[in-house]
Parts: structure tokens; C-alpha cells; sequence
């Protein structure tokens, strides 16, 4: 036989280990150009610039 608990982990217990796994929402930041949210440290998808910089070509609206 392998290994088995000895008694029922309380969910007290069992939620104080699993206490790191919580999912987080992403932190969201106004793009300096456009002005819309953006991820942090990410190009922005709506003008798809970075830093400052144009580092994806966008399709321009006609």
C-alpha cells in the first residue's frame, strides 16, 4: 500500500494551501498615445506602439 492520510485535511487547512493559486486580474494602464487600456509593458493593440515607438503596423481606417 502506498501512503495515505492519516485524517481529513479541514477545508481551513486545505484552503491555506492552495492560498497562491488565486488568479490575479491583469494591471491595466492608459496608453500615452491613444489613451486606451493596455496591458503593462505590452504594445498597445489599438495604435500598436511601445515606448514610444511603432513597433506594429496597424491597418489605417479608411
Amino acid at each position: 500500500m502506498g501512503a495515505l492520510p492519516k485524517r481529513k485535511v479541514s477545508r481551513h487547512r486545505r484552503g491555506n494551501r492552495r492560498q497562491h493559486l488565486a488568479l490575479t486580474a491583469p494591471t491595466l494602464v492608459l496608453c500615452p498615445r491613444c489613451g486606451s487600456q493596455m496591458r503593462a509593458h505590452y504594445a498597445c493593440k489599438t495604435c500598436g506602439t511601445y515606448k514610444g515607438r511603432q513597433v506594429i503596423e496597424m491597418p489605417k481606417p479608411e
